[in-house]
């Protein structure tokens, strides 16, 4: 592996452990006290997104995303996997948009609502994308 090779592995790490750090401490202000997290069922794709499946210390396990947007979480029986969790997030982030929309008192609001669907349809095209979930394709 070349020196290049090497930082970039290593900026990619960083990344993973700084998106890791970020979920653990939104579920810990959500009052959720993380337990373990299951690495076999986690994804990333630096420098984008991270979903997490998170076991907290009720041995209760959640979906938690994080990345370039915002940070969310849904119970395990949400999703079957990390690709239908994307879904999940995705169609959860534009029933939330709609209901801000809807009720948006100022340009703050508004503005939320226009990233989350941005976002949701962001993630909505990755998750439509087969060659994302080859497991050859994102890094464990």
């Amino acid at each position: 592996m070349s020196e290049e090779q090497q930082t970039q592995q290593q900026k990619s790490n960083e990344w993973v452990q700084q998106q890791y750090a970020k979920a653990t401490k939104y579920l810990a202000e959500k009052g959720i006290i993380t337990k373990s997290v299951n690495t076999q069922e986690s994804r990333y794709l630096v420098p984008v997104l991270a979903v997490w499946k998170l076991q907290d210390n009720n041995n209760k396990f959640y979906w938690v995303i994080s990345g370039d947007l915002p940070c969310d979480h849904v119970d395990l029986s949400a999703a079957k996997d990390v690709r239908d969790a994307v879904r999940n997030f995705s169609m959860k982030w534009q029933m939330q948009a709609e209901n801000v929309m809807r009720t948006a008192r100022d340009k703050t609001q508004q503005d939320f609502a226009r990233l989350l669907i941005s976002r949701a349809e962001g993630l909505y095209q990755m998750f439509e994308r087969d060659e994302l979930w080859d497991q050859e394709a994102i890094v464990k």
